[in-house]
């Protein structure tokens, strides 16, 4: 499309000095609803954006009818931002999109009434027009995809964050309660986390709970085997607790290689092996009962 634009010229920076406040009202007037969202964005706010749109549209086609040439750079640029905000503000797709569609009519409108004398001339400008709005309107819905993307992305690494917390559950050790699929993204955020705790508190013994993951495969045991891997580098002993029967005969039948790894059937289980292992004793208290004797 670039290319077939190079060697056309438009008349649409006369066009629109012409009839810039028709085309102003026409096109947040005639903007579907969808885009005019008051809970969104405000009336006065939409009409700063369109008069901001409208100007640098009229400057660049003085210049060349290319967009992806040099002159388009700052409406590039201003579409990019509004693209980021809509994301943010929480428009959809399509809506970010029909806010440039939606300038074709008014335009083609002041075009009509600028050029209506010379049919020929008409067409040509229309046609024109309509391929430099379609350029930049695909141009806008790719920004705002891009920003949606990123946008998951960084929720999608927090939510991994947020499902692993490391507990410290006395001195020196630590526990580490895993909920859900354990895939190999998620395994690094684990890894990472734990690895953190353990330095931070100096912690000898971490506690593994797998009583929240649903299965165990080849995979999930490979994921679990390189944390613990790790941590004991760190210096820490590990013991994988919430073993449940069914998870055990399917490691068994994998024919998965766990028997140099402590495991523990429930996560309090592993916290008393933690506790003997790190040295520490809890004693009970006898009650003393005092006894009354009569005369």
């Amino acid at each position: 499309m670039a290319t077939m634009l190079n060697h056309k010229t438009s008349n649409l920076r006369s066009i629109i000095a012409q009839h810039r406040d028709a085309i102003l009202n026409g096109w947040v007037r005639d903007m579907l609803g969808s885009t005019r969202r008051t809970d969104l964005i405000k009336e006065s706010e939409l009409q700063g954006q369109c008069a901001q749109f409208l100007s640098m549209l009229a400057q660049a086609t003085s210049q060349t009818t290319n967009t992806q040439a040099s002159a388009y750079d700052p409406l590039r640029e201003m579409l990019a931002e509004t693209s980021r905000t809509r994301a943010m503000q929480g428009f959809s797709a399509r809506e970010t999109a029909t806010f440039i569609f939606s300038i074709k009519q008014p335009l083609f409108v002041a075009i009509r009434e600028s050029l209506g004398k010379d049919s020929s001339a008409m067409a040509d400008e229309m046609w024109l027009t309509s391929e430099i709005i379609d350029s930049l309107g695909l141009y806008t819905t790719e920004a705002f995809l891009k920003t949606r993307e990123e946008t998951i992305r960084r929720q999608q690494e927090e939510m991994l964050e947020l499902s692993t917390p490391v507990v410290k559950l006395w001195e020196g050790i630590l526990a580490l309660p895993l909920i859900g699929t354990l895939d190999s993204a998620r395994t690094q955020v684990v890894m990472e986390s734990l690895l953190d705790a353990i330095v931070k508190t100096n912690s000898k013994v971490a506690i593994i709970d797998i009583t929240g993951v649903p299965t165990v495969d080849t995979v999930v045991a490979q994921h679990l085997l390189k944390t613990v891997t790790a941590a004991r580098l760190m210096g820490a002993d590990c013991i994988i607790s919430g073993v449940r029967p069914q998870i055990a005969q399917t490691i068994v039948h994998l024919g998965i290689n766990l028997l140099d790894i402590t495991t523990k059937a429930t996560l309090s289980d592993a916290f008393t092996l933690a506790i003997q292992r790190s040295g520490f004793k809890f004693i009970r208290p006898q009650k003393k009962e005092s006894v009354e004797q009569g005369n």
